[in-house]
């Protein structure tokens, strides 16, 4: 697999980026439950996915404690939808993390300050365009120097992740970690922007994805059946 000239050409400013599955499935559906259908509980099953993504990032933290800061929506956003569903699998994945102790829930620090329009159909150029702006740190002073895992719900090209990690290296941070629970696979892409022979800093690399759909399937199991009462 080779990356895309548009994707050679845009640098990663994170370190690397984890996710627990592919977004397909039972998973994709779990996410959907509590995105668009408002079932908290989800939350729950979601953030002890991420709380595996997140253990898989542990041995490159550094002694201090790591600042996880959920992708924020725009105000008029989480107004309608009640909540953010990347804070709510943030706070359940903290409670999950075997080292949660070190891991620091920053809710305020990362603000959208704009609405942006749906990314679905966009091109990778438009989506940078789209996003371009669209967050702010509220407070510098709380990431110069910490090291911060970045959390969302689902990873699709990593526009909104390497838009979030920009601003917060450009206020300081020492690094950036991207986690979420789900990772689109789009291997017929023209924007594909994953490697699977370069170094993990360039994003996602192929392989470690492999295998990641029957392992969802299987943990999804009992959960789905448990969760199907709740659907509305």
């Amino acid at each position: 697999m080779t990356r895309c000239p548009v994707c050679r050409r845009v640098e990663r400013p994170f370190v690397r980026a984890v996710a627990y599955g592919s977004y397909d499935g039972g998973l994709r559906e779990l996410i959907h439950l509590l995105k668009y259908n408002g079932v908290r509980p989800a939350a729950g099953v979601l953030g002890q996915m991420l709380a595996e993504a997140i253990a898989g990032l542990e041995r490159e933290f550094g002694a201090e404690e790591i600042l996880v800061i959920p992708v924020p929506l725009y105000k008029g956003r989480r107004r309608q939808r009640g909540f953010n569903q990347a804070e709510l699998i943030a706070r359940a994945a903290l409670k999950a993390c075997t080292t949660g102790e070190r891991l620091l829930l920053a809710t305020d620090t990362l603000v959208r300050t704009r609405a942006t329009q749906s990314q679905i159909g966009l091109t990778s150029h438009q989506r940078r365009e789209n996003m371009r702006g669209a967050f702010a740190v509220a407070r510098a002073a709380e990431v110069t120097g910490r090291e911060i895992v970045l959390v969302d719900d689902v990873y699709t090209t990593g526009t909104t992740a390497t838009e979030c990690a920009r601003v917060l290296c450009k206020a300081g941070a020492a690094k950036v970690w991207v986690a979420t629970v789900a990772r689109t696979l789009k291997l017929s892409s023209k924007n594909i922007d994953f490697d699977a022979s370069e170094g993990a800093e360039e994003g996602f690399k192929f392989s470690d994805f492999q295998g990641f759909k029957d392992k969802t399937e299987s943990a999804l199991q009992f959960d789905q059946e448990r969760l199907e009462t709740l659907k509305p």
